[in-house]
């Protein structure tokens, strides 16, 4: 047994040394090397080596000092109408109202206490506040509107100076550019946000005949921001807060301001006139597309092509025929309609603007004056009307003022003359604008017509 275990013990000592001799004369080594990239895991987007450089380029700090002293908060009281119990629904009582508060933003915009905001904030209001970014509280008076373009006019009476903020160009804002909002909302004191400029002569209302021209931007604006400020980086009012595209009414990305050039052009209206002072080419027809272009057999899918010029207008008198093609109004380009509308918003008549246009392949620049706007749609009424022609006050020559109905939606009142709306005599579109937007105020309207043959008739609309 002895004899066995130790021829095992020589066979396995014998093969432990074959095996490493082998190991150590025949057999390579192999090494495995973990080789490393040199260069990160991430792609680069950006050549800067410094990435945060751009940001730190854009300082906002400037234009919010400037900004949130020059926004306020507006309160409106409204009184609403109408029976406010059983007794007075079934009895026909008016009741003594009820008190409706509603809130928004504005802007200050000079020193003695003119205030620009929303419309659509102080609309129907009885009694109107506003609140300073130092908490200091005032009435406030208006001093006119333009529902058209969601502007309002306000006064405050102070014996300071208030901090206020300057017109900058809207014309000269880019896609792209930074932005702040500042608004008042709640009464919390000024708040701050930014982003840039996504896009400019935004119509959100294609169906309706007001068209729009907004400044849209992604800056974040929240229900109380209306009528506050979209201003650049240095502190300059470019725009009025006015909307926001939201299906539950809070801000999911795309924010609206009224242009800077049309607030500014409506507040010197008002102040100056008491009314905004429209002004028209002339001109009647269509924004290119593709489909249209094809339509109309031509090349062009961009600027606004002239189906007819007016009679009497400064298109005619420029020499624009039909078919020429706008595509630029000065140094404005032309690509679709609320281009051209939103342009022609921050003029007044008697204004001259170079028209651009193309016509059998050429351009040619030509120079038209700007027209007082002889019509006016009474979209409550469905009617449009327009002032008196040299023609029309032949026919009704008994009548000096009043204006005539030129379309009738509901109503067989074409040719007819509006002389009074609620019992106030009207002698221009101007006059029966500012006439409806009083009477939006109350419950009842009446407007008085005359035909051709002087025979006089009410309406009364409840």
């Amino acid at each position: 047994m002895k004899k066995f275990s130790g021829l095992l013990l020589l066979a396995v000592l014998s093969g432990v040394i074959t095996l490493g001799a082998y190991k150590m004369l025949f057999e390579k080594e192999i090494y495995v090397v973990d080789q490393k990239q040199n260069q990160p895991t991430f792609v680069a987007t950006s050549f800067n080596t410094n990435p945060v450089a751009a940001e730190e380029s854009v300082d906002f700090t400037l234009a919010a000092e400037k900004t949130v002293h020059a926004v306020v908060h507006v309160k409106n009281l409204t009184i609403s109408k109408g029976p406010t119990s059983i007794y007075d629904f079934f009895y026909g009582g008016s009741g003594n109202g009820k008190a409706q508060i509603g809130s928004g933003s504005g802007v200050i915009i000079s020193p003695d206490g003119y205030i620009v905001t929303n419309n659509h904030v102080i609309a129907n209001a009885t009694e109107l506040q506003i609140t300073l970014n130092n908490n200091r509280t005032y009435e406030a008076s208006l001093v006119g509107t333009d529902p058209e373009t969601d502007i309002a006019l306000l006064k405050i009476d102070t014996d300071d100076n208030l901090p206020y903020l300057v017109f900058g160009d809207s014309d000269n804002t880019k896609l792209g550019e930074w932005v702040l909002a500042v608004g008042n909302p709640f009464n919390l004191t000024s708040t701050v946000t930014a982003g840039i400029i996504s896009a400019k002569a935004r119509d959100l209302n294609s169906r309706d005949q007001n068209f729009q021209s907004f400044i849209q931007t992604d800056a974040a604006v929240n229900p109380g921001n209306s009528g506050g400020a979209l201003v650049n980086t240095a502190g300059q009012l470019i725009g009025i807060n006015t909307a926001i595209t939201s299906q539950t009414g809070s801000y999911v990305g795309y924010s609206f301001a009224v242009p800077s050039n049309i607030a500014k052009k409506v507040v010197e209206d008002i102040m100056e006139y008491g009314s905004v002072q429209a002004g028209v080419l002339g001109i009647k027809g269509s924004e290119l597309n593709s489909y249209n272009a094809g339509e109309l057999g031509i090349n062009e899918t961009e600027g606004f092509y002239i189906d007819s010029v007016m009679e009497d207008s400064g298109a005619e008198e420029a020499g624009l025929i039909s078919g020429d093609i706008i595509k630029k109004l000065d140094h404005i380009k032309i690509s679709k309609f609320s281009d051209l509308s939103g342009y022609l918003k921050s003029k007044r008549p008697n204004d001259v603007i170079n028209v651009t246009i193309l016509r059998n392949g050429s351009e040619k620049v030509l120079p038209v004056t700007i027209y007082r706007n002889q019509s006016y749609k009474i979209d409550l009424l469905g009617l449009s009307v327009q002032n008196l022609s040299d023609k029309d006050r032949k026919k009704f020559k008994n009548y000096s003022g009043g204006v005539k109905i030129v379309e009738s939606a509901s109503y067989d009142l074409v040719g007819k003359l509006i002389i009074e709306i609620n019992d106030e005599k009207v002698e221009n579109v101007d006059q029966v604008k500012l006439a409806m937007q009083e009477a939006k105020r109350y419950d009842r309207l009446s407007i008085v017509l005359i035909n051709e043959n002087g025979e006089r008739e009410r309406l009364i609309f409840q």
